[in-house]
């Protein structure tokens, strides 16, 4: 059977990841000075306006304009912005059912953890195309003064019979100066984003492959003031581009003790040690969380019949080989230290430098 799945993926200058950037900077700074720092600090960005919110619970001294602003001109901002904060403590009632003898989690809440052997980083092509599509646009659009932040592609594959066999559709919009014709945007995101990607995949680019790039003509007003953004409306972008299942909740600004990142993180990490041993081509890992309790109140396994061994066989190896209490997924994964400015953008599974990539022995 044939179907063509699409994935996308965003630049930091599209508002809703400049937020998310912006959210996880904020943690990182808390971690960095206390590592048990209680965050859920987020932004929301409109026209030169940023509202910063949420909860902290740390002894981090921490400047959120500072910070914030750092952000804001790493991306290439170079007005100036009102900043609005409303920042409290964490709610006590949510604190006593988290810290206890033993790490709890922070709410309930149900996560997703997805692998696949299609592409060498155990995800699906799709989303794993269009992110790096993207990290390449990020650096070439450094490169020069012509080509902005905010950009974002779409990467759509045919598969038959769950085997990629064909890129359908690859179209990237990505924002510029003025000055710069369509043929001259057409011919640079050709030469230095689209062929240096795609040469990875040359045998699914066909002649019937279309190449869409800036399809609205122009795109000179960009990032806050050509759209809103605010942190967590990207969950599929983070996660698996629409083929595995996501949670209730988004990733960026939370700490470790919120199961909505560390349980969605250390899914991922059994998900892709199933399908990297051989157990199963394809494999789903759902888990159920349960505020004030330290190991989780359900876990599932689907590998979608696609097993090579009885189910039996890879629940016992799950069981026997990972632990999903919160406390051991913060120890195991080193959920304390610094590391989720990094995972804002470009997609938070399929890079090797996260802990929850590592392949377990």
């Amino acid at each position: 059977m044939k179907k063509i799945i699409t994935s996308e993926s965003v630049n930091i200058g599209h508002p809703d990841k400049t937020c998310d950037t912006i959210a996880d900077a904020f943690l990182d700074e808390a971690l960095r000075q206390d590592e048990n720092s209680q965050m859920a600090v987020e932004c929301a960005i409109k026209n030169d306006k940023l509202f910063i919110y949420g909860e902290a619970s740390t002894s981090a001294k921490i400047d959120y304009d500072k910070i914030a602003l750092s952000v804001l001109r790493e991306i290439g901002y170079k007005n100036d912005f009102k900043i609005i904060k409303e920042i409290s403590l964490q709610s006590p009632d949510i604190n006593q059912a988290v810290i206890k003898e033993e790490l709890c989690a922070n709410d309930q809440g149900m996560v997703y953890g997805y692998a696949t052997n299609e592409t060498k980083e155990y995800m699906p092509l799709p989303i794993m195309v269009a992110h790096k599509l993207m990290m390449r646009y990020e650096a070439y659009r450094k490169s020069g003064d012509k080509f902005y932040a905010d950009a974002k592609c779409q990467v759509s594959v045919e598969y038959e019979d769950k085997k990629p066999m064909a890129f359908s559709t690859i179209l990237i919009s990505v924002s510029h100066a003025k000055d710069v014709e369509n043929n001259e945007i057409r011919d640079k995101v050709l030469r230095h984003v689209l062929t240096p990607v795609l040469s990875e995949y040359k045998s699914l680019f066909k002649k019937e492959t279309k190449i869409i790039i800036n399809p609205s003509g122009k795109f000179t007003i960009w990032g806050s003031f050509s759209d809103s953004g605010c942190v967590g409306r990207k969950i599929v972008v983070d996660t698996y581009g629409g083929v595995g299942r996501v949670g209730g909740g988004c990733f960026s600004s939370k700490n470790a003790t919120k199961v909505d990142r560390s349980g969605a993180y250390y899914a991922r990490y059994v998900a892709k040690n199933v399908v990297a041993h051989g157990f199963a081509d394809e494999c789903e890992i759902e888990v159920g969380y349960a505020i004030g309790y330290a190991k989780p109140i359900s876990i599932s396994i689907d590998c979608f019949g696609t097993n090579h061994t009885s189910m039996q066989n890879i629940e016992e190896y799950v069981m026997q080989n990972f632990n999903f209490r919160l406390g051991n997924i913060v120890e195991e994964l080193g959920l304390l230290k610094p590391i989720y400015k990094q995972t804002a953008c470009f997609g938070h599974f399929g890079r090797e430098e996260f802990p929850w990539e590592k392949i377990k022995n």
